[in-house]
């Protein structure tokens, strides 16, 4: 017995297979790794195993094998080294990283100068220094997303995307930091809002608010809407459009990575297509992508302006016999309320399209809506070039509209 007691020694950290060790500190986020450097020696050791901040460096600063060789430095001090810079943020840094990385990775083949547009990152301490000019601090993704590009040269079009119906056009930039704090709102209905975005040619931004005031909640984004009704300037309405920085920009990068925005002439044109609003008729299908404009809609009185854009397409294997003309359209428009209206004339927008195999037609036009959401459908009525006395129809899909959800202004409810 006593033969066995010298035997069996006590279990130590120091005495357990490396191994073993270095698979449990795999599992450890980076917090904790460091923290294992006060325990021990040999977990001091253990923990600043090279491979061990391979994971961190890629999860929280995607820092990927090429940059490595390029630095000619290890994962752990590539992981402390960019911690010092951007540390404050590494709990927002991989998502808006990402976005902006797989947003300039999109547009470079196709809106170039868009991304020649962009500026470099800006300072901490410019940072810092807008925030002790406006006397707020700027959100945390924000100042974020600032530091890897500080917004873009005022130029058209513009990162945010573009709009364009008849005489009407609008291209919104992303403003650099300093442009931004000049906007800075302490006026009554705007209070603590820092313009985000910047149309020269509508005068449209889009706000963040930096503190909660007036009835919004802090960070959230919105188009402004001057309530057109009451004397009070203060009364302004809000179109919300995210509920954070962070929300906002990785959605609309979301958008436009994944074809979802159309990109036309070197453009972001801010359609949205739903998969589903597609018709077939024979030989032409019809498709349709459908646009809220803020700037042209206000809250009270209810007046909520749409724009749509329509996509005629003849399949390419169609018989050249099957080529024809647009002479007329339809369509049933039918509010939120089931009210419905009729409307029905020549050709459209002025034109008589003339639709042949692997030929394409698109036009834009627009609707306005007493309430926050509706419907329309239709079809067009065409004629064959070949057999002019023969007539048919084509379905236009069922598409519908809404506004994004809207706060009505606190100066108008105490009013």
């Amino acid at each position: 017995m006593a033969a066995m007691e010298t035997q069996s020694a006590p279990l130590t950290l120091e005495s357990l297979p490396t191994d073993p060790l270095l698979l449990i500190l795999s599992f450890l986020d980076y917090r904790d790794l460091i923290n294992c450097c006060y325990v021990s020696r040999r977990l001091s050791q253990l923990s600043s195993h090279d491979p061990l901040w391979r994971r961190h460096c890629k999860k929280y600063w995607l820092i990927s094998e090429e940059e490595k060789t390029q630095k000619n430095q290890c994962w752990k001090s590539l992981f402390i080294d960019t911690y010092s810079d951007v540390g404050r943020y590494i709990d927002h840094y991989a998502a808006i990283k990402k976005a902006w990385d797989d947003l300039k990775k999109y547009l470079e083949p196709r809106c170039p100068r868009m991304v020649l547009s962009l500026k470099e990152g800006a300072r901490e301490e410019d940072l810092d220094a807008v925030e002790a000019q406006i006397g707020c601090k700027l959100p945390d993704d924000y100042r974020c997303s600032y530091r890897i590009h500080n917004g873009q040269k005022l130029v058209v079009p513009g990162l945010l995307g573009s709009m364009a119906l008849s005489n009407h056009y609008r291209s919104e930039d992303l403003l650099d930091v300093d442009t931004a704090a000049g906007g800075f709102q302490q006026r009554q209905g705007l209070k603590y809002c820092l313009p985000l975005t910047f149309c020269i040619h509508t005068g449209l931004s889009q706000y963040i608010a930096v503190e909660a005031a007036e009835g919004r909640n802090k960070n959230e984004v919105f188009y402004q809407c001057p309530d057109q009704m009451a004397r009070n300037p203060a009364a302004i309405d809000m179109f919300i459009i995210g509920a954070t920085f962070t929300d906002w920009f990785t959605s609309y990068v979301n958008n436009v990575v994944s074809g979802g925005f159309p990109i036309i002439r070197d453009q972001i044109f801010r359609y949205v297509h739903d998969p589903e609003c597609v018709a077939t008729t024979g030989d032409i299908t019809v498709s349709v992508s459908t646009s809220f404009l803020p700037e042209l809609s206000s809250v009270h009185p209810p007046h909520y302006f749409f724009t749509y854009r329509i996509r005629i397409e003849m399949s390419k294997d169609a018989l050249p016999e099957k080529a024809c003309q647009l002479d007329s359209r339809y369509w049933r428009i039918t509010n939120a309320k089931g009210d419905v209206e009729e409307v029905q004339g020549p050709g459209v927008v002025g034109e008589f399209p003339i639709i042949s195999p692997g030929r394409v037609y698109e036009y834009t036009s627009c609707t306005t809506f007493s309430t926050t959401s509706g419907y329309m459908e239709g079809y067009y009525t065409f004629h064959f070039l070949y057999f002019k006395d023969k007539i048919f129809n084509v379905a236009i899909p069922r598409f519908h509209m809404a506004c994004p959800t809207f706060r009505v202004s606190i100066a108008r409810l105490v009013s």
